[in-house]
């Protein structure tokens, strides 16, 4: 009878602590960001310091790392990109890292598995070697993300502790791009005209027809104000600063009629820039 009161009390308390759940001391994060016509995806777990020394104790140098914690971490490209300089597929990657004081190495791989051990004896598509930052902020919780956006590059930032390591990462998209403009303006709308010189205007791929783009579309007296805004900006830049006066005064006008507080702004010092 004892013995099987026992068996009970075992069974109702795996039972109970079967049901108990607790937060994870390293969260899992993801996070999708938009870069060019590219996508990127990180998803890893977030160890934090919690008064522990990591890089060079708890994280010794020169030995592996998951760069995060519990699963392998995994980072996602739509389209390809070049890591580094080095150019990966698109599709799933991990990382292993191997810190050191002054640089890291860092070598990716195919994304399989979440255990990341799996990795470690695995040859690495590509390897890099990137500098160590240090920083006057103590970050307390592992941090991945990207900064420095750009139309075709941006640039990947693990942080913790007082340690900073930045990855550049390049899209070539620009044939794509450049390809679909010529597609589209064999029959063009003003919308895609103003897409197209906003592109090679911020891109300073190609001014001249930037310009002939955005006055195919300011030519119009139905032109908007920040249509007209961006003719005069490419003006400036192409140093016909009479010309883009009188555009900025344009904008002005319409920004006022359209009662734009930030393009009125915009307008205002343009102006004063260009007198």
């Amino acid at each position: 009878m004892k013995h099987k009161i026992i068996i009970l009390f075992l069974l109702v308390n795996a039972v109970v602590f079967g049901q108990i759940k607790t937060p994870s001391l390293s969260p899992k994060s993801v996070s999708t960001q938009s870069v060019g016509l590219s996508e990127i995806t990180i998803e890893y777990s977030r160890p934090s310091k919690r008064e522990r020394k990591i890089f060079g104790e708890l994280l010794p140098f020169s030995q592996v790392w998951r760069t995060g914690a519990n699963a392998a971490t995994k980072i996602s490209f739509s389209k390809p990109v070049k890591v580094n300089g080095q150019l990966l597929k698109k599709g799933s990657y991990t990382l292993l890292s191997y810190p050191n004081k002054n640089n890291w190495e860092i070598k990716w791989f195919n994304y399989s598995s979440s255990r990341w051990t799996n990795y470690v004896k695995e040859q690495p598509l590509i390897t890099i070697q990137v500098p160590v930052n240090k920083m006057v902020s103590n970050v307390e919780t592992l941090d991945i993300r990207l900064q420095d956006i750009t139309l075709n590059s941006a640039k990947l930032f693990i942080e913790w502790e007082t340690t900073r390591v930045v990855i550049p990462l390049e899209l070539d998209e620009q044939k794509e791009i450049l390809k679909s403009i010529d597609k589209t303006l064999s029959g063009p709308s003003n919308n895609d005209y103003f897409r197209a010189a906003v592109y090679l205007h911020e891109t300073k791929t190609d001014l001249d027809k930037a310009l002939n783009y955005v006055q195919k579309v300011t030519s119009s007296n139905k032109a908007l104000f920040f249509q007209v805004t961006r003719e005069a900006l490419i003006l400036k830049d192409l140093n016909r600063k009479s010309e883009a006066l009188d555009s900025a005064k344009r904008a002005l006008a319409l920004s006022e009629k359209a009662k734009n507080d930030d393009f009125i702004r915009i307008n205002a010092k343009l102006i004063k820039e260009l007198q």
